[in-house]
């Protein structure tokens, strides 16, 4: 209704009415999380500044760079006849729901990997595009990557009311951002080239804005993973042109993400 009334119908009756004044700002963005409108002159805004968010071993994840071995990885088994689903249920078409769905069904599998900070001891607010800097190895020669931004809810956070569907608030992973990179393309979408078998490549790519606030007593959650599927086609894993791939040349493949690895975020101060 805010957006119907204060967005929506002053900009059609300004420019296809000749009516009334337009006074909208550069960008008037609906703050997920919060659950606020914000209002900014630039966008991304001028007190957004990037941050490096982490990934370190045993599922963590910090705004502290660490001080381990940059030849430290987690690693997992990626098999195209078993890809992670987009949603944990089956359905017709896509779901427009699936883009802030629950990723608990995804943090249960073992070719996901999860990391998590500590629980917040502030707002943390995000606002802007995000990148995505991994240094990955794979066994074949070709692979996907698919990198999740998540919400981590307190243990205690109530349900919402209504709850028609019975969904449990309480360690909901609200899905925030997801993108792909197919690993072919990580220097060029016009010159494609494999991946070298088990040898360290950075695949660095900036993934949608977002305009979110991780609210005090949530965690940030990152998950890695090499199939989301059928938002993403499934990957051989193996340097071949993929519309004419034949049913042999789909292969599993070891997978490893370095802890070298980060997702850089703009964060509003």
């Amino acid at each position: 209704m805010f957006y119907r009334e204060n967005i929506e119908l002053p900009f059609f009756n300004y420019y296809l009415k000749d009516k009334g004044e337009l006074k909208l700002p550069e960008a008037y963005v609906f703050e997920t999380g919060s659950n606020k409108w914000k209002t900014y002159d630039h966008w991304p805004p001028a007190n957004a500044h990037a941050e490096n968010l982490y990934i370190d071993a045993n599922g963590k994840l910090s705004f502290t760079a660490h001080a381990g071995s940059s030849d430290s990885y987690d690693e997992y088994i990626s098999d195209p006849a078993k890809p992670v689903p987009f949603i944990n249920n089956i359905n017709i078409g896509m779901t427009r729901e699936y883009m802030v769905d629950d990723q608990r069904f995804a943090s249960r599998r073992q070719d996901v990997l999860t990391y998590q900070t500590d629980v917040l001891a502030d707002d943390v607010t995000v606002a802007g595009p995000l990148t995505a800097s991994l240094f990955v190895s794979t066994s074949g020669t070709d692979s996907d990557y698919v990198v999740k931004l998540i919400d981590v809810y307190p243990d205690d956070a109530p349900d919402n009311n209504p709850n028609f569907t019975g969904m449990k608030m309480g360690g909901y992973e609200m899905l925030v951002r997801g993108e792909p990179m197919r690993a072919r393309f990580r220097k060029s979408f016009e010159k494609p080239e494999p991946m070298p078998p088990n040898k360290i490549e950075k695949i660095e790519y900036v993934m949608p804005d977002v305009n979110h606030t991780f609210m005090k007593g949530h965690r940030i959650m990152i998950q890695i993973q090499s199939s989301w599927f059928p938002l993403v086609d499934r990957n051989p894993q193996k340097f071949v042109d993929i519309y004419k791939a034949r049913e042999a040349d789909f292969q599993k493949a070891t997978e490893r993400v370095y802890h070298s690895s980060r997702v850089i975020l703009n964060v509003v101060k």
